[in-house]
């Protein structure tokens, strides 16, 4: 998939507590966190009018900068105002490089605005594993909530335990990476969750609707936590 901005922050070390994927079912008790290892870079747009498919073709290209990199297109179904998410892992490590590959006039047409943001996450295996890319074969109906966090001022490491729990009980997600800002966009978290099917993600919002009508649970705690989010209902176009 093509980088439209084709730039990466130096990143030595980074300041935030350790980041935990979540686990396709529940566990009565939580593995150890393992620190964020490698870094990605997060690609957000919006199609300028009439563009929507060329636009979806472009990033479908290869980088020709990073031709070997790995990544993860999602487009847009319900939420947000943008249209694509594209997701590529660049390594351990990243430097600023000035002389990649510049846009033509023409792709330059296809989009209304976008944000580069570079975040930590897993190694690109478990990412892989934790939305369905190790075997994409297996989830083609696959859907996506991508859920983007600003947290309340101090209150960025609670906000970091709260999305790092395992899912409660009677959630049915298959998996999800949660990736942490590095430099870029005003938001603070990103979350990606995966169901393996439209009917999977219903019934989880219906579970979590009986949930809330308690008046009490992590609908209510969020709340508590975060000054903006949004979350987006996506599919995947690639791979």
């Amino acid at each position: 998939m093509k980088a439209v901005i084709r730039v990466c922050a130096i990143v030595a070390c980074l300041p935030f507590a350790a980041l935990q994927a979540q686990q396709s079912s529940p566990s009565p008790e939580k593995a150890a966190s393992k620190a964020p290892t490698d870094i990605y870079r997060v690609f957000i747009g919006k199609a300028a009018p009439g563009k929507a498919k060329e636009m979806a073709d472009f990033l479908k290209e290869p980088d020709p900068d990073h031709p070997k990199s790995k990544s993860i297109l999602l487009q847009h179904q319900d939420g947000d105002s943008w249209d694509f998410v594209a997701i590529e892992h660049l390594g351990t490590k990243a430097t600023v490089d000035l002389s990649g590959t510049p846009l033509t006039p023409q792709q330059r047409t296809l989009m209304d605005w976008h944000t580069d943001t570079y975040v930590a996450g897993p190694a690109w295996a478990e990412f892989a594993k934790q939305l369905g890319l190790d075997d994409a074969s297996k989830t083609a109906d696959a859907v996506y909530m991508v859920g983007d966090y600003r947290a309340v001022p101090g209150k960025r490491d609670e906000l970091l335990k709260f999305l790092s729990q395992l899912p409660p009980s009677g959630d049915t997600s298959s998996g999800a990476v949660l990736l942490a800002h590095v430099d870029g966009a005003a938001w603070n978290f990103l979350n990606i969750v995966r169901y393996d099917s439209w009917e999977k993600f219903a019934e989880n919002e219906q579970n979590s609707a009986a949930q809330t009508k308690k008046n009490s649970g992590g609908w209510f705690e969020l709340r508590n936590l975060v000054a903006e989010h949004h979350d987006t209902l996506t599919n995947r176009l690639q791979p």
